[in-house]
């Protein structure tokens, strides 16, 4: 969670409240830092600083470790962590610890990163993205199968050791946050599953298209992947114009994207950018539109 409303008890009622409307999961995302420097392009296409609500960032795993304890049934995900800026082996075990105390509850939501302050600060190469990428999730993954662990990729090398939690399942599901066609070209080939922001119902349609027709050329189950839609616009109470943005509006416009979405290949939605709605506001908003949706 971040924005405005971003606060250890906001977070808390959010949770709770999601779980309790029968919600089926909860998401958050990683953001180490907000520069001083304009660093993306504004409606005029001068660069700007990112938005306000990037001023504070909750850490995403520790928030997850959190709002574990405090429920009992819900998905815990990241969408996302940023994986070329952490240590393979510390990454897994954060994970996997967070997977154990939350009883098997979580996915891991894995993107490259795009800004090149947040690589500096991380000391790690921008020339690293791509081949790096996948360096990482795989040496993830090695982390998380049966002991002696060992992993010799181009980028990270583990020796053979014993590495301890392991994931409750044997395993974490691997999802990627990717728009690009790149992005999604990699995701068929290594994720079990994709979150790509629903800019618009065509637009989506397509990267669902190609991520599921890349994975069957590979020879995988398409089927068995998971393809999650994110909504790019803040959940507010009144409808609208009629001019809104997809999956943006009230819940009977939210309501209405959704239905538009089924037999498109998508199997959730994710409501994921902050709303500047009051905390009693949202959990109204999110119990009216679980009532719409069957």
């Amino acid at each position: 969670m971040s924005g405005v409303h971003a606060s250890p008890a906001n977070i808390t009622t959010i949770a709770q409240a999601a779980e309790r409307l029968g919600y089926d999961s909860l998401w958050t995302y990683e953001r180490l830092l907000r520069p001083m420097a304009p660093v993306v392009p504004g409606p005029d296409g001068t660069m700007e600083r990112l938005p306000e609500m990037y001023r504070t960032t909750f850490e995403p795993l520790q928030t997850l470790g959190h709002v574990a304890a405090l429920t009992s049934r819900i998905t815990l995900g990241t969408s996302v962590i940023d994986a070329l800026l952490h240590t393979p082996v510390v990454l897994a075990r954060r994970l996997a610890t967070l997977d154990q105390f939350s009883g098997g509850r979580v996915v891991a939501g894995f993107g490259q990163g795009w800004m090149a302050q947040e690589f500096a600060t991380a000391g790690v190469p921008w020339k690293r993205r791509g081949a790096g990428f996948d360096d990482v999730i795989a040496a993830v993954r090695a982390c998380w199968g049966p002991d002696p662990v060992e992993h010799r990729g181009r980028f990270y090398g583990i020796e053979a050791s014993e590495i301890n939690p392991k994931p409750v399942r044997g395993h974490i599901p691997v999802v990627i946050g990717a728009n690009t066609d790149a992005g999604i070209d990699r995701a068929a080939r290594i994720a079990d599953g994709i979150t790509p922001i629903a800019f618009s119902l065509d637009g989506v349609t397509a990267q669902v298209a190609r991520f599921r027709e890349g994975a069957e050329r590979l020879g995988r189950d398409a089927s068995a992947l998971i393809v999650t839609a994110q909504s790019n616009t803040p959940l507010v109470a009144k409808p609208m114009a009629d001019d809104r943005p997809f999956l943006g509006g009230a819940p009977r416009q939210l309501a209405d994207d959704i239905e538009r979405l089924r037999d498109r290949g998508v199997d959730a939605v994710m409501f994921a950018s902050p709303s500047a709605e009051e905390i009693d506001v949202q959990i109204e908003i999110l119990d009216e539109l679980r009532s719409l949706v069957p």
